[in-house]
């Protein structure tokens, strides 16, 4: 199996990512690279008794640690809190999203 010119453009169009003319013969070669690997790895031959369920993982530890205790309070990181929740400043690129609910919840704290 090989990659094409084409079948690049194509899954690009898809992603809607766009690809300089330049780039289009070294990402296919990469991937042509990528597939020759594989397809080598495919021909690699297991023992028949190899099986997924028979490999053991990294035997875990039990989760019995004691929480670790901040050297200063959580407020000390933030300039200012709420009800135990750190307040931040909203994102310029969200607009006025939400500015109804802050509003909202303003007028209930008074």
């Amino acid at each position: 199996m090989s990659v094409t010119n084409e079948d690049v453009l194509h899954v690009a169009q898809l992603a809607r990512l766009a690809i300089h003319e330049a780039r289009l013969p070294v990402i296919v070669s990469e991937l042509n690279g990528i597939l020759r690997h594989i397809d080598a790895l495919q021909q690699v031959a297991l023992p028949d008794d190899h099986a997924a369920h028979d490999v053991e993982g990294m035997p875990l530890r039990a989760d019995d640690a004691p929480p670790v205790l901040l050297q200063r309070a959580r407020e000390a990181f933030a300039p200012a809190t709420r009800d135990g929740f750190f307040l931040v400043p909203r994102l310029a690129t969200h607009g006025d999203a939400g500015a109804s609910a802050t509003a909202a919840g303003e007028e209930g704290d008074a």
